[in-house]
């Protein structure tokens, strides 16, 4: 595996770097997975691909108030990227780390992700069952039947603390190869959304209310501003030896030849 300690982009060059990163996994079945660290600056807005944003988003607000918004290659629901550790896992599915169900994929990398936080001593643990059972689908106070966040539920595999959930990833498998993407939190900063929604605006407060009553983040543990390379170099003590990382721009030959047909 390589892991690529890539620097802050706004929300839609992360997303077309994590779309070019899913091509080349599609264009060399024997390639060998990627792993890539990533931060949103400025904080911004993503949104999951079957999603629409004039449906889900308060547009003029954004637009107003200079938040980027973009449409992730994977599915999930929104998201407002602040403080936090992200993440995008390219792979193709001949490679054994993309072997198997969509579910085999989360619980591997949902896995290494925790053995991660381990290492760094944060108490995580994997949530069991399918989805617990408040704010599942809908909250109240969001118009025209927006779907509710993606820190507003929390689903098999995905990473809890306290019970709450930390860790939001969605993924995206192609005839060839599959995009994992995800949020580690590290601050309330994911309440933005609040702001964003398409919602009226008495009622965001509550949407506020669910969100914080459904996630928690690691910043107690590791700080709102952990660098990446803490992380990188967690992940590193728990992978396999012969994991090679390379940083910055150096990773974007990873990426170049997909760019260019894009």
């Amino acid at each position: 595996m390589l892991i690529w300690v890539d620097g802050p982009h706004d929300a839609r060059e992360n997303m077309r770097l994590d779309s070019c990163l899913l091509a080349a996994a599609e264009a060399g079945p024997a390639g060998e997975p990627v792993l890539r660290l990533f931060r949103f600056a400025p904080p911004g807005i993503t949104l999951g691909r079957g999603q629409d944003p004039e449906r889900e988003l308060d547009l003029e607000r954004c637009l107003r108030d200079h938040v980027q918004w973009a449409v992730r290659p994977t599915g999930g629901r929104a998201i407002f990227h602040a403080e936090e550790w992200t993440y995008s896992f390219a792979v193709p599915l001949a490679h054994p780390m993309g072997a198997g169900s969509a579910d085999d994929a989360y619980a591997r990398l949902s896995g290494l992700i925790l053995r991660s936080l381990e290492h760094l001593g944060v108490p995580a643990a994997l949530a069991r069952g399918v989805r617990r059972a408040a704010h599942v689908e809908r909250v109240p106070g969001l118009a025209g039947g927006a779907a509710a966040p993606c820190f507003a539920s929390t689903s098999r595999h995905e990473i809890v603390l306290a019970g709450l959930k930390l860790v939001g990833s969605a993924q995206r498998r192609t005839a060839r190869a599959l995009l994992q993407q995800g949020s580690l939190l590290l601050s309330d900063g994911h309440l933005r959304l609040a702001d964003y929604v398409k919602a009226e605006d008495d009622e965001r407060e509550s949407l506020r209310r669910a969100l914080a009553a459904s996630a928690a983040h690691a910043g107690g543990a590791l700080g709102a501003a952990a660098p990446l390379e803490r992380w990188a170099g967690a992940l590193l003590a728990v992978l396999p030896t012969g994991t090679r990382r390379v940083d910055g721009e150096a990773g974007l030959s990873l990426v170049s030849a997909a760019a260019a047909g894009a």
